[in-house]
């Protein structure tokens, strides 16, 4: 077999994109759409291990109903640092600027993304934003929540200023990548390779480009005026001023429900390749998953107002509101009814993605379901503010976007490296992932129903158990992640070298060896339907799949 990319082997040719360029130096100026991927991927799981942090000392301080370890300020510190790690550095970059940055380009055929060096700066740009979230923490942390609210966040003493520059220059970082990927999928789509062959993840990655064009500057401008309210008072939000700190909120929700779905469109064309790839069936409904998507995207920017059922609007408003919530539930729920369809007698695998895929089906559903339960306005009156809402978020944005993202590296973890990882540790991680997960949030929809509010400090002896439960949840996730992070860096070092298609996948991407060359393809491939798997079996001395026609293999 030969050992060039073009060529379709399997062997991982001599000047892969890890090896073509030495030095520390070769990485901070590379153009590599890949190693930009890398970096990316780098930086956002360090966000996650300080976010993570932040969640398991919150966790701690509430094992007791008083004081445990820290006092209420720090804990509103830590509270409001865990948000705005995991939301802004975490998870709107991770799998579109981690995974998408690697994979688009290699399920285009493409040898990068269209517009390179803006690739590379929105990285830059993302270490920039990172770097005054940091700062903010040395010189006196935010306690305002990560959502910023008006007018405490006006009045507090702490740097406010300096961690909203971050969210706004992320959101540049965020813009850039958007646009890049929209031009590179309209523009380097290979010959064969239309609107409706191209895999659903590039269909995910297209919508939440859309997204984050559109959506992205009203929190920017939004964050702006936050600061200009600080400095100069210009009156915007400051009700002495004449403003209207009712105001933001209508601004920040018009961003921040898209960005629900900046952060899930991506994490559902993962689940797309991973329920067809292991159950070695074509996705079912293409056209049905593929115009969700654009429903989604739609329907996102109009149901910000669900946030604010007590804040005052009127009740036709809310009605609207309440019924706009209810409507965006359909596209995401043709999605999982298509995904177990695609499952229905297939030949399923219960390897590592597939159990977070699985996962998906069910945290997902469970956030999704409950999200149905506050769009509904009387349940909402008694729910807002509670830890119901805790745990419908998280089992939204964990149960969601997080869980599809440890699928995605997991699945795409042996193209980036050229190395396997344990099939048994990933399976023995992802029950403790799994289980504590379910544990922490599953038993706040309990409390949060009977009247515990979220963001408290304190609360009343009733609810101990419940945090209890739920802080030993916490600490069984962490254990998870952990594994997780010693098997797949283990893996670097002893893991057997992958194949270029170790899991009978049929996009561009596997048609290169693992790692991919820096150049991606010697040509252009021609694209094929990317869920047809009819040309591909399982070769011993390859360690993998191959092509029994030596069709498209780049």
């Amino acid at each position: 077999m030969s050992e060039s990319a073009g060529d379709g082997g399997t062997t991982a040719v001599a000047d892969n994109y890890l090896t073509h360029g030495k030095g520390i130096l070769s990485w901070l100026t590379t153009l590599d759409h890949k190693r930009i991927g890398i970096l990316y991927l780098i930086c956002i799981l360090s966000a996650f291990l300080l976010g993570g942090i932040f969640a398991l000392l919150m966790r701690t301080e509430l094992l007791t109903p008083g004081r445990t370890f820290v006092d209420a300020d720090t804990y509103n510190q830590m509270f409001t640092l865990h948000g705005a790690v995991m939301i802004f550095l975490f998870i709107i970059p991770g799998i579109p600027a981690a995974i998408g940055n690697f994979v688009v380009p290699l399920m285009l055929g493409a040898k990068d993304v269209a517009f390179p060096r803006l690739n590379l700066f929105s990285w830059y740009l993302w270490l920039l934003g990172a770097a005054f979230l940091v700062v903010s923490i040395i010189t006196g942390a935010v306690d305002t929540g990560w959502t910023f609210y008006t007018p405490y966040s006006m009045v507090t003493s702490a740097s406010v200023i300096t961690v909203v520059l971050g969210a706004f220059i992320l959101g540049f970082s965020s813009i850039f990548t958007g646009l890049n990927f929209l031009v590179t999928i309209h523009r380097l789509r290979p010959p064969g390779m239309t609107w409706f062959r191209m895999p659903l993840f590039l269909r995910g990655i297209y919508g939440t480009a859309v997204m984050q064009v559109l959506a992205t500057p009203v929190l920017g401008i939004t964050l702006l005026l936050l600061v200009m309210e600080r400095t100069i008072g210009i009156g915007i939000f400051d009700p002495n001023l004449g403003g209207d700190p009712v105001l933001f909120q209508h601004f920040f929700w018009f961003y921040s429900h898209p960005a629900v779905y900046i952060m899930i469109l991506p994490a559902m064309g993962v689940m797309s390749e991973l329920f067809s790839t292991f159950s070695r069936k074509h996705i079912f409904g293409y056209r049905f998953i593929a115009y969700s998507s654009v429903a989604i995207a739609i329907l996102s920017f109009l149901v910000w107002g669900h946030h604010m059922f007590t804040s005052g609007q009127s009740a036709l408003t809310s009605m609207v509101f309440s019924a706009l919530t209810f409507s965006v539930a359909i596209p995401s729920a043709i999605k999982v009814f298509n995904w177990l369809a695609t499952m229905y007698k297939g030949s399923i695998r219960l390897l590592t993605p597939m159990l977070y895929a699985l996962a998906f089906l069910f945290t997902f559903g469970i956030g999704g379901l409950t999200g149905l339960f506050l769009g509904a306005l009387a349940v909402d009156i008694h729910l807002h503010d509670t830890y119901f809402v805790v745990a419908h978020f998280h089992y939204t944005m964990f149960g969601g976007a997080v869980i599809a993202f440890l699928g995605a590296l997991h699945y795409w973890w042996p193209k980036m490296t050229g190395r396997m990882y344990s099939e048994k540790s990933g399976r023995f991680a992802f029950f403790f992932v799994f289980v504590g997960f379910n544990l922490t949030f599953f038993t706040q929809f309990v409390a949060g129903s009977k009247g515990m509010p979220r963001r408290y400090y304190h609360y009343v002896e009733e609810f101990a158990i419940y945090n209890q439960l739920s802080s030993l949840g916490s600490y069984l996730m962490a254990i998870g992640f952990f594994l997780i992070a010693g098997y797949l860096i283990r893996s670097l070092i002893k893991g057997p070298k992958a194949p270029a298609n170790p899991w009978g996948s049929n996009s561009l991407e596997w048609h290169t060896t693992s790692p991919p060359p820096w150049y991606n393809f010697k040509e252009t491939p021609e694209a094929g339907d990317p869920y047809d798997y009819s040309d591909l079996r399982w070769d011993d001395e390859e360690g993998g799949y191959v092509s029994i026609s030596g069709r498209g293999n780049g």
